[in-house]
């Protein structure tokens, strides 16, 4: 259970990476500057550790695994940005080098699946700093969110 959470979790970050940190629905395209990311992902962070009671040390220890996994998502959200100027460069040419593209893809999914694991060692990571109780706790509420 505890490794499809990750999982889901992992590949929410990568979906969300690759759309380009999209919302405002009705078919929006605007990208949020980083600064606004790490702003919602730090108070959305805050609240659970406030629900769990987090000490001030654990606190510390995830912030700083959020900093780290947001730091390689902006990585990889760059990639994702010269991946699109690069396919928009080959529609315009007059022979599309499918090769390239293929490679492209490759190399786009290589950067996610990495992204992927660094995510879900995050979550590892995580669970070793909460308390048993503290874990039960963002289990209820992730199986909760769940059943939505």
């Amino acid at each position: 259970m505890k490794k499809t959470l990750a999982l889901l979790a992992a590949t929410a970050a990568g979906f969300a990476l690759l759309t380009g940190f999209r919302g405002g629905g009705c078919g929006a395209h605007r990208a949020h500057d980083p600064a606004q990311v790490n702003a919602m992902v730090t108070e959305h962070l805050d609240e659970a550790l406030d629900q769990i009671d987090a000490t001030p040390a654990q606190r510390d220890q995830l912030h700083a695994i959020k900093d780290r996994l947001l730091a390689q998502a902006q990585q990889l959200r760059s990639g994702q940005q010269d991946a699109r100027a690069e396919v928009l460069a080959q529609w315009k040419s007059d022979q599309p080098d499918a090769a390239k593209l293929h490679a492209l893809v490759d190399q786009r999914i290589d950067a996610l699946r990495a992204f992927a694991h660094q995510a879900v060692d995050a979550g590892v990571e995580a669970h070793g700093i909460l308390t048993p109780d503290q874990r039960a706790k963002v289990t209820a509420k992730v199986e909760k969110h769940m059943q939505r």
